[in-house]
């Protein structure tokens, strides 16, 4: 396995590639999610490269860029372990110069939900990927649908910007008891963990609920008594194009929640 440290040895490593190229980028701290789309990727493709950059572009002052978790040693491990090409894992100072050429997220979509509470956290997403996709050009990237707003934007810039890619999602991957698997989900105590099995168990009484009506307000005023979080930022019923919805549209609908389990920030969704 390759270790690529700059955008140049990455061109330069891509460009002597036959064959299909699938492409994960990642933050590192990689678990189960991860490997689940690595695996995917190792299936479909001839040759998977894996990137690990903690973007800075995407952090908004004061969230947690200096405390996010690193652990590049433990990450090249399970990579080699699923059988990844090459590794990219360049430094801001190869990836940004001081005076950028921005991109910036749609007006209306990307100012909605993880938009509004993150502004500008779009812009620095897409900002990265852009570049990612110009550096290694792959044939496929796979993206989890935990991050579904992430995946929708991204998905219409690639449509936006005709690059000849075809993205592939992957499951949201849970713990057995339901959580959704996170980077951060290092942050919670024992205690905080607990509250937050509160997010999945609302979302996966909202599946059921929409089997039985199709009233979004009933839906919420359930969900509201199961969440245990210190601060609900919010429940959110939109389709598949981040329309927001009046009614559940079964087959269409993405139910969405953001919330605080003390300091940690969460994100989980359930598609029906």
């Amino acid at each position: 396995m390759e270790i690529l440290k700059s955008p140049k040895e990455a061109i330069n490593f891509r460009n002597n590639l036959k064959g299909s190229v699938g492409f994960v980028p990642t933050m590192g701290a990689l678990h189960e999610g991860h490997l689940s789309l690595i695996k995917k990727a190792r299936e479909e493709n001839d040759n998977v490269i894996v990137s690990i950059f903690v973007n800075p572009t995407q952090f908004l002052p004061g969230e947690d860029f200096n405390k996010y978790p690193r652990r590049l040693e433990a990450d090249f491990e399970i990579c080699k372990r699923a059988g990844v090409d090459a590794v990219f894992t360049p430094n801001p100072e190869n990836m940004y110069t001081d005076d950028e050429i921005l991109i910036k997220a749609p007006k209306v979509k990307g100012y909605i939900l993880e938009g509004f509470f993150r502004p500008g956290h779009f812009d620095g997403v897409l900002q990265v990927v852009n570049k990612l996709f110009n550096i290694i050009r792959p044939t496929r990237a796979y993206f989890g649908k935990k991050d579904a707003q992430q995946l929708y934007l991204i998905k219409q810039m690639v449509k936006n910007f005709f690059f000849n890619i075809e993205i592939v999602e992957g499951a949201t991957v849970r713990e057995k008891d339901g959580l959704a698997l996170s980077s951060r989900n290092i942050y919670l105590s024992d205690e905080e963990r607990k509250r937050a099995l509160s997010i999945s168990k609302a979302l996966k009484r909202a599946a059921k609920l929409s089997t039985k009506t199709d009233d979004i307000e009933t839906i919420k005023k359930e969900m509201l008594e199961i969440l245990e979080v210190d601060e609900l930022q919010y429940i959110a019923f939109v389709d598949r194009d981040f329309n927001y919805i009046q009614k559940i549209q079964p087959g269409n609908t993405i139910v969405l929640i953001a919330a605080y389990v003390g300091t940690t920030r969460l994100i989980d969704n359930i598609y029906i």
